[in-house]
């Protein structure tokens, strides 16, 4: 099997784990708010780490090495995975993953300042074919943008600055640890902010099932994207990422009766133009 090929077979895996997340994410979403969600599904991810790692004996790579590091990077992850649970609801399915994958173009743009990579004339003009994608997507009226649009535009933002940090940690860090501390610290976090009120939903036998794919669908998802651009480059792997879109927008016709939004499929075209020429032009 060619690599290019072996990347795809992993990138359907991400694809299928992702788009299987955000479905979950809709039914775990009547019974449990975003924290909720995000601290069952980091207590499941964190015996999934703990039992695979102690299988493959990678659990002596967790070190407490750069461990503010982890703190800034599992933060911006925690943020952005709660605004875009939070969103997940409110807009189409479609909408959300669009807005979502506008995240290379915030690295592209905040690269510069934690990366110190020199941003020229032709990234900003990527960029700013992405931002006109952006506004397709969004399409903003004088009222403003609606909260499902802003918060799902924010976590790309957030999930730009966990790339961005994630790229710093993996010079040293094996995927052993940084998994290690994305669901432990991200499990202290939701602790904080569901148990800080006193008032907590327990899974139900209803519910239990979708956070258990949710904490799955989690982990596989990222584990099968790093496998792909680590036997593939970025310009083959990026364009099979964007399959989700297609995908999820017949998810959400089928399933949730939403409009197949033509304005939105547009916008998601030149933000994917915008993406690859970055990859595969830029200097």
């Amino acid at each position: 099997m060619s690599t290019n090929l072996r990347a795809a077979v992993w990138m359907i895996g991400a694809i299928v784990s992702f788009t299987s997340m955000a479905v979950a994410g809709r039914f775990a979403s009547l019974d449990h708010d975003t924290f909720e969600i995000m601290f069952f599904r980091s207590l499941l991810g964190i015996a999934i780490v703990l039992a695979v790692g102690g299988y493959a004996g990678t659990l002596h790579q967790i070190t407490r090495a750069r461990l503010g590091l982890h703190f800034a990077r599992n933060l911006a992850h925690f943020t952005g995975q709660n605004l875009w649970f939070f969103a997940l609801p409110l807009i189409p399915l479609a909408q959300l993953f669009a807005l979502e994958f506008t995240g290379p173009i915030w690295v592209l743009l905040l690269a510069p300042l934690f990366l110190k990579e020199t941003l020229t004339l032709e990234k900003l003009a990527y960029a700013a074919l992405g931002f006109i994608g952006i506004m397709i997507v969004a399409r903003p009226d004088f009222g403003g943008i609606s909260i499902g649009v802003a918060t799902g535009a924010l976590a790309a933002i957030a999930f730009a600055l966990t790339a961005i940090f994630t790229r710093k940690l993996t010079a040293t860090a094996s995927i052993t640890c940084i998994l290690f501390y994305l669901t432990t610290m991200q499990a202290a976090f939701g602790a904080i902010m569901v148990f800080y009120d006193g008032q907590v939903t327990w899974p139900t036998a209803q519910a239990l099932p979708w956070l258990g794919i949710i904490g799955c669908a989690g982990l596989m998802a990222h584990f099968c994207l790093t496998q792909a651009l680590a036997i593939a480059p970025a310009s083959i792997v990026m364009p099979l990422d964007f399959a989700r879109l297609p995908l999820v927008a017949v998810i959400g016709v089928m399933f949730y009766a939403e409009p197949l939004d033509g304005w939105v499929l547009l916008g998601a075209v030149l933000i994917f133009a915008a993406n690859y020429l970055n990859v595969t032009r830029a200097k």
